[in-house]
């Protein structure tokens, strides 16, 4: 199935949800971690973890685990953090990173 990924047309094997598809496609980062920076892939495939977070044909913050696959969706990976109003110095963000763990590098 062709799909148009960060702005590339590319094929997918067809598949139930558009998490299933990247991954079988071989994408493995579908957004980075505002807290890390990190690259963060689907986790659970069911709705719970909210990391197979992408962009889908405009709509920011879609689970693509959730989401079926069509021909011709625009998919985009969401690598923009956020601005944030958080200090530095700020112990519950430290204590975000010190907890986040790495997978989907």
């Amino acid at each position: 199935m062709e799909i148009i990924f960060n702005g590339e047309q590319v094929q997918l094997p067809a598949a139930a949800s558009v998490a299933a598809a990247l991954l079988a496609g071989g994408i493995k980062r579908f957004r980075r971690s505002p807290v890390s920076a990190q690259g963060r892939a689907p986790y659970c495939m069911m709705g719970a973890c909210f990391e197979c977070l992408l962009e889908i044909d405009g709509v920011p913050d879609r689970r693509a685990c959730l989401v079926a696959l069509t021909p011709h969706m625009k998919i985009r990976t969401q690598d923009s953090l956020p601005e944030s109003d958080v200090d530095n110095e700020d112990p519950a963000l430290a204590l975000a990173q010190a907890m986040e763990s790495s997978h989907g590098k």
